[in-house]
């Protein structure tokens, strides 16, 4: 996906095929999906103060981009 090159998360994210693009979201939603929220301002606010939340949605994140893309994560400081 990434030719060598680095590429923000989120670009790699908007590159996907929407087939790809729906995988992903189907896991990411399978965490949130019994959370009581209405839009994504609430949702947002649930997960910025739920930090075993936070990491639950950022390793359905990882396995994702590395499991699925062969993508290599690399942390910035």
């Amino acid at each position: 996906m990434t030719s060598g090159q680095f590429k923000p998360i989120p670009q790699i994210l908007l590159e996907l095929p929407p087939a790809e693009q729906q995988k992903l979201y189907e896991e990411a939603f399978a965490i949130v999906r019994n959370l009581d929220w209405t839009d994504i301002v609430e949702l947002t606010v649930l997960v910025m103060a739920n930090g075993a939340l936070q990491q639950k949605l950022a390793g359905v994140l990882i396995s994702f981009l590395t499991k699925e893309l062969n993508a290599e994560i690399q942390y910035g400081e």
